[in-house]
């Protein structure tokens, strides 16, 4: 876990009246009372009134309103598009963190950070591309064993064809069970003594870069190994080559039973923070004119490469990849998934970021909700 001061908490003061106005629903639902407009917090961000950024108002309103109001656990939503903040709502309810095995009500609002979970592999992809510029790793196409040389016993012809590139696209063929009923191999990850083992010594079930399996391991292995190739730890590589130069200061990364950050499950920050990250990759890497991820990265990592048989979605590095509905016309999307609701989608075609976030956490039916949401609000979408 993060230390708890420094950097890892920053408060700025006087920003309690906009936590007031950004916890308010987005649009007032009593009769001529004010409407709420995203908090401005000093973090970076404009905002814009839906008319101006081409939305059909009363449309977004009601999508917005009937979320808000509904009985899904969801807690909040922030619209951006063209680099300002169109819409923001928080609510009530019920959360628990990835370690904590009860749920507790919390208020939410724009300076309260959220569970992100599986966002954090996005965020390891991002960091990837970093680390290439740089020159710290060499190509997506090493060999992953060659970054551990203390596991001589795993070096098989058959393993040492599993590449980094294969961790990013969740094709590693090593065999792996995460979700559904019983213990899986991701919760092992989290009390291993040695857990970069685990997903390594997995056997071998289909050929390298042939079939889509989500594999939490492959993530862990890919921070393991920015910290190897960096020689830096990689929640400190995180914060200053990209949270830093985003100006993203409150992050969390949730430790395991031992105490060790997950940035395959772990992450914590505020959906506001969420929908910076999806702001640079719709910017192709640039943030404010600086340019902190390769844009050649970022068009690799939404290139999709395999279907992952979720629905009609597909896979890249680390994101996913779909299309949604637009006058007549389907546009390509990419989003961060995390489990429980957790979103950052971007749709490069209308310049659009929709961040949500919802405490169904192992509920299937409302991650489907969650994407359907997103598409209804494309659809708002006027110009």
């Amino acid at each position: 876990m993060m230390p708890t001061g420094g950097w890892g908490r920053i408060r700025i003061a006087g920003r309690r009246l906009g936590w007031l106005l950004g916890a308010l629903p987005l649009f007032a639902q009593a009769q001529g009372a004010p409407r709420a407009r995203p908090a401005l917090l000093e973090d970076g961000w404009q905002r814009e009134d839906p008319a101006a950024a081409g939305f059909d108002e009363a449309r977004l309103r009601g999508i917005v309103a009937e979320m808000m109001n509904g009985r899904t656990n969801f807690h909040g939503v922030v619209v951006e598009r063209h680099g300002r903040l169109v819409a923001e709502a928080y609510r009530q309810g019920r959360d628990r963190t990835v370690n904590s095995l009860f749920s507790h009500l919390r208020s939410f609002g724009p300076e309260v950070r959220h569970d992100a979970r599986s966002v954090g592999k996005s965020v390891i992809g991002l960091l990837v591309g970093i680390a290439l510029a740089q020159g710290r790793l060499k190509r997506v196409d090493t060999p992953v064993l060659d970054f551990y040389p203390e596991f001589p016993e795993l070096a098989s012809p058959e393993r040492r064809a599993i590449t980094l590139e294969h961790l990013l696209g969740m094709s590693s063929g090593l065999a792996w069970h995460e979700g559904g009923e019983g213990p899986d191999d991701e919760h092992k990850l989290m009390w291993k003594w040695t857990p970069v083992y685990h997903p390594l010594s997995r056997p071998i079930a289909a050929v390298p870069g042939s079939v889509f399996n989500y594999n939490s391991g492959g993530a862990l292995l890919a921070a393991d190994i920015l910290t190897r190739a960096t020689g830096r730890p990689w929640t400190e590589y995180a914060r200053t080559e990209l949270f830093e130069p985003l100006g993203i200061t409150d992050v969390e990364w949730v430790g395991d039973f031992l105490g060790r950050p997950m940035a395959y499950t772990g992450l914590r920050m505020r959906p506001r923070d969420m929908a910076k990250l999806g702001r640079l990759v719709l910017d192709h890497g640039r943030w404010q004119g600086r340019q902190i991820v390769p844009s050649a990265w970022i068009d690799a990592s939404l290139k999709p490469r395999l279907r992952t048989g979720f629905d009609d979605t597909g896979y890249g590095y680390f994101w996913w990849t779909g299309a949604a509905a637009w006058h007549g016309r389907n546009l390509p999307w990419a989003a961060a998934f995390g489990n429980g609701g957790q979103r950052i989608f971007v749709l490069p075609e209308l310049d659009l970021c929709v961040v949500i976030t919802a405490g169904a956490y192992g509920e299937l039916p409302v991650a489907r909700q969650a994407n359907v949401i997103f598409r209804e609000i494309v659809t708002s979408v006027e110009r």
